[in-house]
């Protein structure tokens, strides 16, 4: 093992890492390679026997060769990084294709990176150290987006979803921009034109009381918050709903913030003085003030916003 791997920290050797092959040769060198420099290392021969043992193990990096046998590394990438289950470990593709298509193909199945064969140990060491810190990075921002209450949720170029927070994923589900975890054809439409514009001026998707926001880009992927318009509701409703007041209730306060008297109050909602005045009783109870004016400017905030 090499002194500054050794020395840092938070080096290779924690991680654990999967290589997917199918050729012998090329596992077991990079197995070695990988053993010798301290990391647990898991091995694969197919791409469904790699995205099996993903799924039961979680690696933290995943080396995946891009040409295999029945299901290639382009399409096992892109089943590892289908939400709402989507690997979080980076993939970085092993390849004796240099081309640029090939390289444009493994970076829009999901993969972060590639690394050309005959594999240069030292090099390889240095990109699965970056990759899995900036993965550990990204997963720490995407918890506290989840623990927030966000709805965020962000979409590879080609329209699939790479993630989101559960709340996104799970609303996404239920409408019609998205399904089987990618984007409706006029939602990929909108996002391909967001690549060609500033953040600023980039307008909103919106179906119905739906609406994507978009957010910007991180990593070759777009970030969006999914958005719902409340239901119109009545002003009354509203009080009633922010302040736990009964209906009747809600519409003396109502009257009230439009500066009515008691006895207006009265003629208007058909009741008497007296019955005006309980009503007033219970909602300064339950709004916790204890005179007209702080209930009319607390009504007013709760209507307007200000």
């Amino acid at each position: 093992m090499h002194a500054d791997t050794l020395s840092n920290p938070v080096s290779a050797s924690r991680f654990i890492a999967l290589v997917i092959d199918d050729a012998p040769e090329t596992l077991g060198l990079v197995s070695r390679a990988l053993e010798e420099n301290g990391m647990t290392v898991l091995v694969a021969r197919s791409g469904e026997d790699g995205i099996d043992l993903a799924q039961r193990v979680q690696p933290d990096v995943i080396l995946l060769d891009a040409m295999m046998p029945g299901l290639d590394g382009f399409e096992t990438c892109r089943r590892l990084k289908i939400a709402p289950d989507a690997m979080a470990a980076p993939v970085i593709f092993m390849t004796g294709m240099s081309e640029s298509e090939h390289i444009l193909k493994g970076l829009q199945a999901g993969g972060v990176d590639y690394i050309t064969k005959p594999v240069v140990v030292e090099e390889l060491l240095a990109r699965i150290t970056t990759h899995v810190l900036n993965a550990r990075a990204i997963q720490s921002a995407r918890a506290a987006l989840h623990y927030a209450g966000q709805t965020v949720v962000t979409f590879a170029m080609d329209g699939r979803i790479s993630w989101g927070t559960p709340k996104a994923v799970e609303r996404l589900s239920e409408t019609p921009l998205a399904a089987g975890g990618v984007a409706s054809v006029p939602v990929q439409a909108w996002l391909e034109r967001l690549g060609s514009q500033p953040m600023s001026t980039a307008k909103p998707y919106v179906e119905g009381r739906l609406k994507l926001v978009y957010l910007g880009q991180f990593q070759g992927e777009i970030v969006v918050r999914l958005k719902e318009d409340e239901p119109e509701i009545s002003e009354d409703e509203r009080l009633a709903k922010v302040f736990a007041l009964t209906a009747r209730e809600a519409q003396v306060l109502l009257w009230l913030s439009h500066g009515k008297t008691n006895r207006d109050i009265a003629e208007i909602l058909s009741l008497s003085a007296r019955t005006v005045n309980k009503h007033l009783e219970q909602v300064f109870h339950k709004m916790g003030v204890d005179n007209r004016t702080s209930a009319a400017v607390m009504a007013d905030r709760a209507l307007h916003g200000v």
